[in-house]
């Protein structure tokens, strides 16, 4: 698989984000600056989005394959990785396919379970409605969609999504159907949860539509070893909705890892 495009920030243990759909590594470039002074952030762009190359097929299978040959390429022999949305699809296939990687799972706004019969068709109208009206008019239903009611209201919020907008609505159509594809026809990865020797991190936003929360609550008791954070006015992108916040959690969460690692009772 092609190596990926990536940003590097920090020294220290290593940890590895993965964005959402429609989105690219620029989404964490402020979200990690506080977490710099002792990990060693690597942000990539999945293949299809940002500076990564484009795939006319992929699975979520290949985007595992695609970030652990660029972990490989970068000498890292085991990292925490964090995934938002389809990042954390891509997050849990890494668990299945190489566990030894890792050091830690983070589920961000993510979830084991395949998509429901009424998700997958939604999946494909989404498809549809692009090859007939183009990328625009999608991404700008989509993305005020993945925030809070009560977030969008603010000010902030409103130059995060004008912003989010403006950068998916440059993704050509067929990358964007083709990652679509992918997502519908991912396998649930529930086993992996249920079986997974390393800590896994949820965050979950109260107000999240993609990932309801019954939807979090029904697999965050599952691992042996689950941090879960439930977060109140926030929906699907807790990064920006409640930025310090998730800092915090996260900030936390890898400290944990690395004392497993070692062995260090906490």
């Amino acid at each position: 698989m092609p190596i990926l495009s990536y940003l590097e920030k920090g020294q220290g243990n290593p940890v590895v984000l993965i964005h959402g759909f429609c989105e690219d590594k620029s989404l964490w470039v402020k979200f990690v600056s506080p977490l710099s002074a002792s990990n060693r952030l690597v942000c990539v762009d999945l293949p299809n989005f940002g500076e990564s190359p484009t795939m006319q097929e992929i699975s979520i299978e290949q985007m595992a394959d695609s970030v652990i040959d660029t972990i490989k390429h970068l000498q890292i022999e085991k990292c925490v990785v964090i995934g938002h949305s389809l990042g954390g699809y891509v997050a849990l296939a890494m668990a299945e396919l190489y566990p030894e990687q890792l050091a830690g799972l983070g589920l961000f706004h993510s979830t084991a379970f395949e998509d429901t019969p009424e998700r997958k068709e939604n999946r494909n109208k989404a498809i549809a409605s692009i090859k007939e009206n183009g990328v625009e008019p999608f991404v700008r239903t989509l993305i005020p969609s993945l925030f809070s009611p009560v977030q969008k209201q603010k000010e902030n919020i409103k130059k995060n999504i004008d912003i989010l907008i403006n950068n998916a609505k440059q993704i050509p159509p067929a990358n964007i159907i083709t990652t679509l594809q992918a997502m519908r026809d991912r396998k649930d990865r529930i086993d992996i949860l249920k079986n997974i020797n390393l800590p896994v991190l949820f965050i979950v936003g109260k107000d999240d539509v993609p990932v309801p929360l019954e939807a979090s609550m029904a697999q965050c008791y599952l691992p042996k070893n689950s941090l879960v954070s439930i977060m109140a006015e926030v929906g699907h992108m807790g990064m920006i909705e409640a930025e310090k916040n998730c800092q915090i959690v996260v900030k936390n969460f890898l400290e944990y890892c690395w004392a497993c690692m070692e062995g260090v009772s906490i």
